[in-house]
């Protein structure tokens, strides 16, 4: 790295902490320019992300946050602390249908009534047949979540819409995936995209700065793989992972139950699984090299974090 890249930078910062900001940055980048989102409007955004940051969790004890001291923490203007402090910011709350649907599934896929005896999601009638007044029917999923606040029907077409569930050979919903994962609209993938990004970089810095307890975070890197080797693996990643976040879901949906009317039950938690290669890339770079380091395509092997 030249000195150029280091002028700016206190000594305190490790070479190795610049190296991975540059990789985490690179796939947003990426994003961001795919939607056409300017470099003048993130660096305003990314302003007021460090007052914000700055403002709420770097305070002194026992004393109140100023501007001048949010300054020195963050070289941003007294003037622009001044303004962005005082403007209201906005929740990241998940849009409500957004927040129904993903609730929905999770109780499809955790809860014994919605479930076969081998551990699938039921198909579902969208009411429960008068020949089977035992039966479970969608309405009931649906009800489970938000009682009669909306129509299972409505949440039905646009899960149908969005390529989430289709209608067997019986009129029976079906879920098509195993998670919440709509294939053609952006706004659900991008809520879930920023929650578990979060999520994933607040565990590995809670790791980095040596906070105690440890969360567990790993990863299994191998590279000169084939494309078939690749498919099976990948493959492979979807069903272990998927089994992962059943019984995950399962376990907590039963400790959620059994936490109501504790006052002590305070606490989120989020459990993520996630597979990647790089076929893509090399597609369009040289065959040897390692997009992510630069260094040559050496065998590398890794169970880590």
């Amino acid at each position: 790295m030249n000195s150029q890249n280091h002028q700016n930078i206190p000594g305190e910062a490790p070479e190795a902490l610049i190296t991975a900001i540059r990789k985490i940055l690179r796939p947003i980048v990426r994003l961001i320019l795919h939607f056409q989102v300017s470099y003048p409007y993130l660096i305003s955004l990314l302003k007021s992300v460090y007052v914000e940051v700055a403002n709420e969790e770097f305070a002194l004890d026992c004393r109140r946050q100023s501007n001048s001291r949010i300054t020195l923490l963050t070289g941003v203007h007294r003037k622009n602390v001044k303004r962005l402090r005082a403007e209201e910011s906005e929740a990241v709350l998940a849009p409500r249908p957004i927040s129904i649907g993903a609730q929905c599934i999770a109780y499809w896929l955790g809860k014994d009534r919605f479930r076969s005896t081998d551990n699938r999601p039921l198909p579902l009638p969208l009411k429960t047949p008068s020949t089977s007044p035992r039966q479970v029917c969608f309405d009931d999923l649906v009800e489970s979540v938000c009682r009669q606040d909306i129509r299972p029907r409505v949440i039905l077409y646009e899960w149908i819409r969005l390529g989430i569930a289709h209608l067997d050979e019986l009129d029976r919903i079906v879920l098509n995936t195993g998670a919440f994962t709509p294939e053609k609209d952006v706004d659900e993938k991008l809520f879930f995209f920023g929650k578990n990004i979060q999520d994933h970089l607040n565990a590995g810095i809670h790791n980095i700065m040596g906070k105690k307890p440890a969360f567990f975070d790993r990863s299994v890197y191998y590279n000169k793989l084939s494309e078939a080797s690749l498919d099976e693996l990948q493959y492979l990643a979807a069903q272990l992972g998927m089994t992962s976040l059943i019984e995950m879901n399962q376990r907590a949906l039963r400790l959620q139950k059994s936490d109501a009317g504790n006052n002590q039950a305070l606490y989120r938690m989020n459990f993520g699984v996630f597979h990647y290669n790089d076929r893509q890339e090399k597609m369009s770079a040289h065959p040897t090299t390692d997009t992510g380091t630069g260094k040559t395509d050496a065998d590398q092997v890794s169970i880590h974090g």
